[in-house]
């Protein structure tokens, strides 16, 4: 029998049986379009995830206090270990290839000016976080270079809060007070946005010596090191940790580069990704075992039409090829379907709801389209090997 013969029988085949080909060509096309949908959603956070931490860049290193233990929790400046200063994070600066240096400590405290007030977030930096993070003013200038120990008391709001706080008015030159102490507005940040929640705009920013003052602490939190594009990440990491230990006498401090967040960010984002495609898989093997009980049933129908083929001269494999054929058709163009279905279906869902960032992952489109052909194949096999086996002359008297 020539391959155009089995292509005929079987097309013929499920277009004589309409209503079950349907169902059948349906339950696999929803599995795809589950697989396809909700990889879509895993790789589009997946994406956003990883573009909202680089958009700060990717020559960055974070040091903080503490050692990591060997069960890989940090100790943090809560063990016996020496804080980290803003001497150290000045120290870092000698370090060969380091472009910029910003000592950090967060807090939340209350401001008030113009007779508002409210609580907002409070980040006590260096006068090179806008470059080293890349920020941008849009009034004013940001904190200036002043003495590191003992700076002058200067904020840069951000834009939620200005607009909170002063509204149309120009902010530069006026008093604010945070968390009970007096400063001087010497400017108002760009409009940043929010990262994973986190609204960037609804912050002030004061010199780090001042912010450990006000939340009586002895260490800073971080230190962010940025390092020159094309440098070396292991030097700059060895000269940072080689004057740390210099400083601090015992290495109880821990070095993060950016690339490891992302590396250890982008395989949890992985798992992520391939559990929501697994999610959808069980609709796919629902489907397979739809296309198992309907191909048990074409033979159960069509006894008398293999046993005219077999009388006519059709051999078994001829017979077993016939209704594998008819499977992975079915299969086939169920997957072709359900990929339809499921792009659509992520664009649509996109575009009713914006905030939710969707990417349809090519690689999973096809591996899916290549699992709807292979479940056509398996629950094709035990219902075409039956049909094979049955005698020609009782098949023929089945009827």
């Amino acid at each position: 029998m020539k391959l155009i013969d089995y292509i005929r029988l079987s097309v013929s085949a499920i277009f004589a049986h309409r209503l079950r080909s349907l169902m059948t060509i349906l339950g696999i096309s929803i599995g795809i379009a589950a697989v396809v949908l909700l990889t879509s959603i895993g790789e589009g956070i997946h994406r956003f995830v990883l573009s909202e931490f680089t958009q700060f860049g990717t020559n960055l290193i974070a040091i903080n206090p503490g050692k990591a233990t060997t069960g890989g929790t940090t100790i943090g400046i809560f063990g016996n270990v020496r804080p980290l200063t803003v001497e150290d994070a000045e120290a870092l600066k000698n370090v060969a290839n380091v472009s910029a240096v910003v000592p950090v400590v967060q807090g939340n405290a209350e401001v008030q000016a113009m007779g508002k007030r409210r609580r907002t977030n409070v980040y006590g930096v260096g006068s090179e976080f806008p470059y080293a993070l890349q920020f941008k003013t849009s009034l004013g200038s940001f904190l200036p270079a002043d003495d590191p120990v003992a700076p002058r008391a200067f904020v840069v709001l951000g834009d939620k809060v200005r607009q909170e706080l002063f509204g149309d008015t120009n902010p530069l030159g006026k008093r604010i007070r945070i968390g009970g102490f007096r400063y001087l507005i010497i400017g108002t940040m760009a409009a940043k946005g929010q990262i994973l929640g986190f609204d960037l705009d609804d912050t002030v920013y004061i010199p780090a010596p001042r912010a450990l003052e006000m939340f009586n602490r002895d260490s800073l939190m971080e230190i962010d090191v940025l390092y020159a594009e094309g440098a070396s990440e292991k030097s700059v990491v060895d000269g940072v940790s080689r004057i740390l230990t210099a400083r601090h006498k015992k290495d109880d401090f821990t070095v993060t580069t950016q690339q490891q967040m992302l590396d250890v960010l982008g395989s949890v984002l992985d798992i992520l990704t391939f559990a929501v495609g697994a999610l959808g898989g069980i609709s796919l093997l629902v489907g397979g075992v739809g296309v198992l009980t309907i191909m048990t049933m074409a033979v159960r129908e069509r006894t008398a039409e293999i046993g005219l083929l077999r009388a006519l001269g059709a051999q078994r494999n001829h017979v077993l090829s016939l209704f594998l054929g008819e499977a992975i058709i079915l299969a086939a163009i169920g997957g072709i379907a359900g990929l339809i279905l499921g792009v659509v279906g992520a664009q649509l869902l996109h575009w009713g709801i914006p905030e939710l960032p969707v990417h349809t992952p090519w690689l999973y489109a096809v591996l899916a389209e290549l699992v709807a052909i292979g479940i056509g194949l398996v629950a094709g096999v035990l219902p075409a090997r039956h049909a094979a086996a049955l005698d020609p002359v009782d098949a023929l008297h089945s009827e």
